[in-house]
């Protein structure tokens, strides 16, 4: 991924020497397990530890033997052979490449799924935060972008909040479901490498042993996990769109932080644009990009094959270093927002009560008209707001088929904002518990 979304520490998860140190150490650990068993003499397992555990592999060199070899583990093998002597011939016993580079990459993707729920949970800190400050900032709720009916910006801001819960409770089940081993040598048999040696290599790494691997580990598990950053993206987009429209001119009832000395466009110095959420909306894309290479990676060929290689070198970093910078920013973005309770209100009354008409149609049916009636009621007081910019509630107290079922007390009793929030705090107690 290019350094401009990339943060250091989910980087270096996937820079070559944190992988050749995960491929050491997977089979330094599957060392240490056949010493055990009598398969290597126990002074060779002590002796490839010593001689590399400390050592920061040559990426160059690596690289460099992989030309004439035309494989990568192979290279690693014959590198490290270079730096342990003799005893190297112990390492990689019963072991295929993909033991090593499926266990590996597993590992990888653990370490950045940690990142990213850390991720979350600043974020969730910063929704929570938010919601509270603003759950009783009465807004407009919209609906195909219309006026529909009044909520709270914090009633916003705790969807936002639980959806993103659900995204954190999804990403950890990911997590799980990919943290696995395979050490079981070619087709997944365990013919020249006994199961045990497995199960020590998972523990030590924090995974568990595939229960069939077929020498690679099914990838209907990668699958899962890249739908689920996929998902999480949406999610990421979803709550970016709804800040970008309310920070449009003609609506801002919100917007991003704009710093001292930022500047909007290199034409017109008055603009103030919602760059960054414009920007999450176009990482969220290169995020989901991976979720149908990585479904149609589950389809290998009989025991294994290695199409589902040259997409995941490139899927996994980008899609976990992208999320990771996404999170981020749209944390700091709740953070800083900016938030316009008083354009929220002028924005409501634009349409001059408009938005209390199904109160209205709802009191017309309880008080004995027909639904099709009161429809007809409201919708032509409705459209003389629309049409002419007349008062709703002077058309409906003005109207006098409507005053035949209702008083004007009462037709003035639906224009309540509070009707609107009374139940507010049950919303609250249902996304944030009784706290």
């Amino acid at each position: 991924m290019i350094p401009r979304y990339s943060r250091p520490e989910m980087v270096s998860i996937w820079s070559p020497e944190t992988k050749f140190r995960i491929w050491f150490e997977i089979e330094a650990h599957a060392g240490d397990a056949l010493a055990e068993l009598g398969v290597i003499p126990k002074e060779a397992a002590r002796t490839i530890w010593e001689k590399a555990k400390d050592v920061e592999f040559d990426v160059a060199r690596i690289d460099e033997i992989e030309a004439v070899t035309k494989h990568d583990v192979i290279a690693f093998l014959t590198h490290l052979s270079e730096i342990v002597g003799p005893e190297a011939r112990f390492v990689h016993q019963g072991m295929t490449s993909s033991d090593v580079l499926d266990t590996c990459f597993n590992v990888q993707l653990v370490k950045a799924t940690d990142l990213l729920l850390a991720d979350m949970e600043k974020l969730l800190a910063a929704l929570k935060k938010r919601a509270f400050e603003h759950k009783d900032t009465i807004t407009i709720g919209r609906s195909h972008g219309i006026h529909a009916e009044p909520t709270t910006f914090g009633v916003k801001l705790a969807q936002a909040y639980a959806e993103f819960t659900r995204c954190r409770e999804r990403l950890v089940n990911a997590r799980k479901e990919i943290a696995t081993c395979a050490i079981s040598g070619a087709v997944g048999t365990f013919a020249n490498i006994d199961p045990s040696v497995e199960e020590h290599v998972a523990n030590k790494l924090g995974l568990e042993a595939e229960p069939v691997s077929t020498q690679v580990i099914p990838r209907d598990r990668h699958a899962m996990y890249f739908v689920t950053l996929g998902v999480i993206a949406s999610s990421i987009e979803r709550l970016a769109t709804e800040i970008r429209h309310l920070q449009r001119t003609e609506v801002l009832e919100a917007e991003e932080y704009f710093a001292p000395g930022q500047k909007g466009s290199s034409a017109m110095p008055h603009k103030r644009n919602p760059v960054l959420t414009e920007n999450l909306t176009g990482l969220a894309r290169i995020v989901r990009m991976a979720a149908v290479p990585a479904m149609e990676n589950v389809a290998l060929w009989h025991e294994r094959d290695i199409s589902h290689s040259s997409v995941e070198r490139m899927i996994g970093p980008d899609s976990t270093i992208t999320l990771d910078f996404a999170l981020v920013r749209l944390t700091g973005v709740i953070e800083k927002l900016l938030v316009y309770p008083e354009n929220m209100i002028n924005n409501m009354n634009k349409f001059r009560g408009l938005i209390h008409s199904q109160r209205v149609l709802l009191a017309l049916t309880q008080a004995g008209a027909s639904r099709e009636d009161s429809y007809r009621l409201v919708q032509r007081n409705a459209m003389k707001v629309w049409e002419q910019g007349k008062d709703f509630l002077e058309e409906l107290l003005a109207d006098k088929e409507v005053l035949e079922h209702l008083s004007e007390e009462q037709i003035r009793d639906k224009f309540n904002l509070d009707y609107h929030t009374k139940h507010v705090d049950t919303i609250f107690r249902r996304v944030f518990g009784e706290a």
